[in-house]
């Protein structure tokens, strides 16, 4: 019997509350469905997928597109990448680069073994996304959770971490359509995260996947923008406009720091994709982007406004839903009085899944008293369906029916 004891770190990673509700409901068709954080698959180009994939193949380029490609990314995708950032949020080019990397996750993995030692600490809005949570725990970082609001997160909590811990390397944030909250950081909370940031001498890591998809409310521009000191590593992804099954993202990061990233995505993958990167491209550069993007606004929008009408009419007058104007995340807080995790099993006998607020949070043994739903992928008559149930019993939850 092998007797070698694994690393451990291993021993501080746990698994995906969302994936085991996300698979319960996989093995179940008759249930709704809101656990996955899927985009819907009525905004995937499919047709300009298979004409790009097929030019791709029939065209002098297809040599070169099966071989190994640059750690860097494919060029023709990076520099449509960074004008069109330097457009939108006026990104300097003079002093940053961008990188391709494997899905967002990756460049948060980049960033993390580059700056993170053991026993570093990592300032993480909580709730967040808990796959994060596990990144850092596996270069053996501690986690020191802020509180998160309507309007982003808590900077005055951020300030006070900073005073006492001196121990903090790196400001981990979502600052738009938060997953799971939906919230967004407003900006002059941004301006301060990054003052911040600068007083105390520390990294932000800013995960921003979600931007393209707002929906409502004035355009707020990335804390990347703000960047004079080449201390925000900026990420973003192409799964949540594109397609997740590319893989594909992109990290943004001082010049300065290009060869460090260059190395460790070496020691990652050599290279992403690079047939989905040219495939990115065309999608991007020879059809008609922006109106792909519009549809997929519309689509969270008219989705978003269906759950939460319906929610606000049938839940308990002591909940409360966040307000989302982007992504495709809504969450429910509920009374101290209701454990989440019962409700969501409560949920699952009634024919609707959700997220506990346990699976966003660093210790997830701890009761929670919220629950995330994902809007994206349910059909409109499944989210009228779903949000009646999930009404329906926090009444009877409150009440004592159920």
């Amino acid at each position: 019997m092998m007797n070698t004891p694994m690393a451990e770190r291993m021993n501080h990673i746990a698994g995906s509350v969302i994936r085991k509700f996300a698979e319960k409901a996989a093995t179940d068709p008759t249930l709704i469905t809101f656990a996955n954080g899927n985009p819907s698959a009525v905004t995937f180009p499919v047709e300009d997928m298979k004409r790009f994939y097929d030019e791709a193949l029939t065209t002098g380029y297809s040599e070169s597109l099966m071989q190994y490609g640059t750690v860097q990314g494919y060029m023709p995708l990076v520099n449509f990448l960074k004008d069109r950032l330097a457009k939108k949020y006026g990104f300097d080019w003079e002093e940053n680069d961008l990188f391709i990397v494997s899905g967002g996750t990756q460049a948060v993995d980049v960033a993390s073994k580059i700056w993170l030692d053991k026993g570093d600490t990592v300032i993480v809005e909580e709730p967040s996304y808990a796959s994060c949570y596990n990144i850092f725990r596996c270069y053996e970082a501690k986690l020191q959770g802020v509180p998160i609001g309507e309007d982003g997160i808590d900077v005055e909590a951020v300030e006070e971490v900073l005073k006492t811990n001196k121990t903090v390397k790196m400001i981990y944030t979502i600052p738009s359509f938060q997953n799971p909250t939906g919230f967004s950081t407003i900006i002059e909370k941004r301006k301060k995260l990054y003052e911040l940031a600068c007083k105390y001498d520390v990294v932000i890591l800013e995960d921003d996947p979600y931007a393209e998809l707002r929906f409502g409310g004035e355009e707020i521009n990335p804390i990347k923008s703000l960047d004079k000191d080449g201390r925000v590593f900026y990420t973003s992804s192409l799964s949540k406009v594109i397609a997740p099954s590319f893989r594909l993202g992109y990290l943004v990061v001082n010049k300065r720091f290009g060869q460090n990233v260059n190395i460790c995505k070496q020691c990652m993958d050599v290279h992403s994709n690079t047939l989905g990167q040219y495939v990115a491209w065309g999608i991007m550069t020879k059809t008609d982007y922006d109106a792909h993007i519009k549809l997929a606004q519309e689509e969270y929008r008219r989705k978003s406004t269906l759950i939460s009408e319906t929610l606000k009419k049938t839940i308990h007058p002591s909940c409360k839903i966040s307000n989302p104007t982007g992504g495709m995340f809504i969450m429910m807080f509920m009374p101290d009085s209701i454990d989440a995790e019962d409700f969501v099993w409560k949920g699952i006998d009634r024919g609707v899944v959700c997220v506990p607020g346990s699976g966003f949070a660093i210790d997830g043994e701890k009761p929670s008293h919220s629950v995330r739903m994902c809007y994206s992928t349910a059909a409109d008559d499944q989210i009228v369906k779903g949000a009646e149930i999930i009404g329906k019993l926090t009444w009877d939850m409150i009440e004592g029916k159920a």
